[in-house]
């Protein structure tokens, strides 16, 4: 079975409060992510699709409504940290957990459970965030990129030395439903310019939606079963032109033969 999973990272304005960019113009950027859920939630709606929503604990507080309407609408709520803190820039383990309670007690109260799936914000982990993902009974993580249609399971106590070969440590019991930036709308889309950083973004749709098929195309002609994430963010995907090309993508994805699950799903049918 060739499965597509859909997902969107619901940051709105934590991800600009977090790098200290408050002005009016840059807050906005994030509020435009309410529009462009509202925008997702209708196409999903239309095309029959549940997906998995990434939603930091900010969003949860800040938007409340449109959060519960991502959940009336049957869609899997996954975490994403507090104020889409980086697990590796908070210094501490004892830090990071407090991030991590946090957020599940918001998620909780906001779906009626806790959540299976973690999504690292910006995608980096730190030393104890498998350790602390699997005392907290997570079963899935989302944020690591050693393998692209392959679930697999999550590591603790790499040994890295630039004195000798890099160790593997043993496996856990959580698994990992492995992303890529190249099938990230964030990079290719979104234009960000602060001190030391130019990021251009701002690609051709269509450019960037045969690449995403292209990776489909691949699994689909290479193995006889796999999993495909694909990770956008409502105030980046929410824009027209993009908007057309993520209907675009559905279509395509349906005329190979995949199935839409969302991330819990996608690895209940991956074990079986």
């Amino acid at each position: 079975m060739h499965i597509a999973c859909l997902t969107f990272d619901f940051d709105a304005v934590s991800s600009w409060i977090w790098r200290d960019q408050v002005t009016p113009t840059a807050l906005s950027r994030g509020e435009f992510g309410l529009v462009g859920a509202r925008r997702i939630l209708e196409l999903l709606a239309g095309e029959g699709i549940t997906a998995t929503w990434f939603i930091p604990g900010h969003t949860i507080e800040s938007f409340p409504a449109e959060c519960r309407a991502v959940v009336d609408a049957g869609h899997e709520v996954g975490h994403h940290g507090y104020l889409h803190e980086p697990p590796a820039e908070l210094g501490s383990r004892e830090a990071e957990a407090a991030v991590l309670d946090r957020s599940l007690e918001l998620i909780a109260e906001l779906s009626g459970s806790r959540p299976a799936g973690y999504r690292s914000p910006s995608w980096d982990l730190s030393p104890w965030t498998v350790e602390l993902l699997v005392e907290r009974g997570f079963v899935y993580d989302s944020s690591l990129m050693g393998d692209d249609y392959t679930p697999y399971r999550c590591r603790t106590g790499d040994v890295v030395s630039r004195e000798g070969p890099f160790v593997r440590g043993p496996e856990t019991e959580l698994w990992e439903l492995p992303i890529s930036w190249s099938l990230d709308d964030y990079p290719v889309f979104e234009y960000t310019r602060r001190t030391g950083v130019l990021q251009q973004g701002l690609m051709n749709a269509r450019g960037v939606l045969e690449n995403w098929v292209s990776d489909a195309v691949y699994l689909k002609n290479n193995l006889a079963s796999g999993v495909i994430t694909y990770t956008m963010h409502p105030q980046v995907i929410g824009r027209g032109h993009r908007m057309v090309m993520l209907q675009a993508l559905i279509g395509s994805l349906r005329d190979l033969g995949f199935e839409f699950k969302t991330m819990k799903e996608a690895l209940e049918e991956w074990k079986r």
